[in-house]
């Protein structure tokens, strides 16, 4: 089992960042390829947001101790949770480093023995600075969109009008406060052919509530509910020709930008801040501008809409890139790198040992005995291993178990 810890306290919402949806496909794929997965929350029992993802395995804790008590392969996900497991553990870090110094100490010495994943090639510099450690130790796992997105058929809307999206959370550091300043420049303002659509991602939070209350009093800006599921977000970036990312570049820098990727998947242009990951999400159709100035992004669009839709084969050659495969694939990689085995491979490993002679079985595979025991213990916990297998997999934990002469 591969346990995705969420943030403790917190309940996974649909709809409302990168992280969310880079969580649950994980987990929704890893299942599809008979891998075993959870999402596991803390401290809230039922009420952790798995009735927006019916399909997806949800185990919630009382306690974030309990978290120790869980086998298989343990991933934090955002939040440093000073907590020690079973096995070897993975740090998938989401988010920027935070700003002030004072938790830096918690940080090193809460990652500590971790096998720590970036979601870009800029978090992965940005954390190793951070936590003081060789850049090469932090690996790599990019997001992905999810398959709706490549294959949502486009709306062409109504001809001489380009229609504009802002899908970001309604907060500061994704640039709302430069789009709203961006409304007021020429090259936007006057050009009644331009139509801007913000969601309301976010607006469950008090900085949420209070930036609405700014977009729904703008007569140049359309607010329409946040989409919590890929169809629905899939759809509703169809219905637009340009996707902005306009994320501030002073206090916070994007790791990533998964919305960049599910647009052009979608087949929209991008304009997005040159700041942070944003640069690594361009998949052929990104503009990106100086961050935090309503004047390049003004130009930005400019830009964007001089250079016209994307065209079938960018729009293939886009939805080629950051696949859920190539993302599950490095992620199990990683992990199987790091000491899980996946029940398919641990199979054919122990099958191979089972053939070769008792005194090299376990040198010829670089398994010694108590590696052979703890893998044969978690294959035979798993649903997707057969009887035959077991069998095998018996056999195999006998063989490795250390043996000393009887004294007669």
């Amino acid at each position: 089992m591969i346990s995705f810890v969420w943030s403790p306290g917190n309940a996974l919402p649909a709809g409302t960042g990168g992280s969310e949806n880079y969580t649950v496909g994980q987990v929704r794929e890893l299942n599809r390829r008979g891998v075993a997965a959870q999402v596991v929350t803390v401290g809230l029992g039922e009420a952790d947001g798995r009735d927006q993802f019916i399909e997806v395995p949800f185990h919630s804790l009382d306690r974030l101790s309990q978290v120790s008590d869980l086998a298989g392969t343990v991933v934090f996900v955002n939040d440093i949770a000073a907590v020690p497991t079973v096995n070897p553990s993975f740090q998938i870090l989401h988010n920027p480093p935070p700003i002030r110094e004072k938790y830096r100490t918690f940080a090193i010495q809460s990652v500590r023995g971790r096998v720590l994943i970036a979601t870009s090639r800029y978090a992965a510099r940005l954390w190793s600075d951070f936590l003081d450690v060789n850049l090469a130790s932090v690996h790599v796992v990019y997001p992905f969109a999810e398959p709706p997105f490549a294959a949502q058929v486009r709306d062409p809307g109504p001809a001489a009008v380009t229609r504009i999206l802002y899908a970001g959370r309604l907060s500061p550091e994704k640039g709302i406060y430069t789009l709203l300043a961006m409304l007021h420049v020429d090259v936007i303002a006057d050009d009644p052919t331009l139509r801007f659509t913000v969601t309301t991602a976010g607006s469950d939070k008090p900085q949420g509530q209070v930036i609405q209350q700014l977009v729904d009093a703008h007569p140049g800006i359309g607010v329409v509910p946040a989409r919590k599921r890929p169809e629905s977000m899939a759809a509703l970036m169809a219905e637009h020709d340009i996707v902005v990312m306009p994320s501030n570049g002073q206090y916070w820098h994007e790791t990533f930008g998964i919305v960049s990727i599910e647009a052009q998947h979608a087949g929209c242009r991008v304009v997005a801040s040159n700041d942070g990951g944003l640069p690594e999400t361009d998949c052929g159709a990104v503009t990106l501008i100086e961050p935090d100035d309503a004047e390049a992004l003004a130009w930005g669009i400019r830009a964007a809409i001089a250079q016209g839709p994307l065209a079938a084969l960018e729009r293939r050659t886009a939805a080629s890139r950051f696949t859920v495969a190539h993302s599950v694939d490095a992620l199990l990689e990683i992990l199987s790198r790091h000491g899980h085995r996946p029940p398919a491979r641990l199979e054919r490993e122990l099958e191979q040992l089972m053939r070769l002679p008792a005194a090299f079985a376990a040198s010829s595979l670089d398994l010694d005995a108590s590696r052979m025991i703890d893998s044969a213990a978690y294959v035979s916990s798993s649903a997707a291993v057969t009887t035959t297998s077991r069998a095998v997999i018996d056999v195999a934990a006998s063989a490795a178990m250390p043996s000393c002469p009887l004294p007669y």
